[in-house]
């Protein structure tokens, strides 16, 4: 049976209710998007128009031939026909370690495109919106593995509540934001695995990272992720944030990088945190900052 490259944006996503049909399919990527303009239909579920340069984010997988009548179904898309609820069309799409050609489906009925989805990702939207929510969790990754900065901001009250090491499969940590003294960190989904803390938090602590992580004005985006506790519990949609725009990895300054080892040595493994340095040391940080990350080390 051939296969299709198939992209999803909304119930047909891990966690969604329209899951079921793709559960036995091949993950392709899980942070995947393609460039167009997201609706809230207003009926439990999104639509999205192949227009604009915004982004709209889902998951990319390999199917099987076969299941296109059920997906077609569930669309209520019908191939020639005019009034189709979505349509099927072929779509570039965009992961971390390539370009794709895959399926999608659109908006057949503008109407349909109720309330604008700013950031690009239904089930984001679904869970910032739902603040009947109470088991709240974030995975960090980078420098708020530290607590100075949130006790310089007075902030250090909503963290304390440490589940302790988080492990994020199939991404690596690089630091691909740069700015004026270097990169900072990122999560790039490229088969790699990120150590990390994993906290238990409130609502008002997304206050605050939204505010550090720039969110607003369009550096890091909020994305939901499976994490895997130290005892192999798997926690469900576990917020974290992704950098939007991606540059080249390049070398943190010192201070960035003693702010992820010293956050990360009470909680990660002995090795992924030599891999923290190496990692630094492969990235051209001199000899004399290098000492000082040495130190974290014994």
């Amino acid at each position: 049976m051939s296969k299709k490259l198939l992209f999803v944006y909304g119930t047909l996503r891990r966690h969604e209710k329209n899951h079921s049909i793709l559960a036995k399919e091949r993950l392709a990527a899980s942070q995947a998007w393609i460039n167009g303009t997201m609706f809230d239909t207003g009926s439990g579920y999104p639509t999205v128009e192949l227009q604009g340069s915004s982004m709209v984010y889902g998951e990319l997988y390999e199917i099987n031939e076969a299941i296109l009548p059920a997906l077609d179904e569930l669309e209520g898309y019908r191939d020639g026909e005019e009034g189709s609820l979505f349509n099927r069309t072929i779509c570039k799409v965009h992961t971390d370690i390539g370009e794709y050609e895959a399926h999608v489906y659109t908006s057949g009925n503008k109407k349909m495109n109720k309330d604008l989805i700013e950031g690009g990702d239904w089930r984001v939207h679904q869970f910032f919106r739902d603040k009947l929510k109470q088991e709240l969790y974030y995975f960090a990754y980078g420098s708020c593995m530290d607590d100075e900065r949130f006790a310089k901001a007075s902030v250090d009250h909503l963290f304390k509540e440490v589940v302790g090491r988080g492990t994020l499969e199939n991404f690596s940590m690089k630091y691909t934001f740069l700015v004026h003294d270097g990169g900072r960190g990122d999560i790039v989904e490229d088969g790699g695995s990120v150590e990390g803390v994993l906290y238990k938090v409130d609502w008002r602590a997304f206050d605050y990272l939204f505010e550090r992580e720039g969110v607003a004005p369009g550096w890091y985006r909020p994305a939901l992720v499976d994490v895997t506790t130290a005892d192999n519990a798997i926690i469900h949609d576990v917020v974290t944030f992704i950098v939007i725009k991606k540059d080249k990895e390049t070398c943190p300054p010192l201070h960035y990088a003693r702010e992820i080892m010293r956050g990360a040595k009470p909680y990660v493994s002995s090795q992924y945190l030599k891999n923290l340095y190496n990692q630094v040391e492969s990235l051209q940080m001199n000899q004399n900052e290098l000492s000082e990350l040495k130190r974290i080390l014994e």
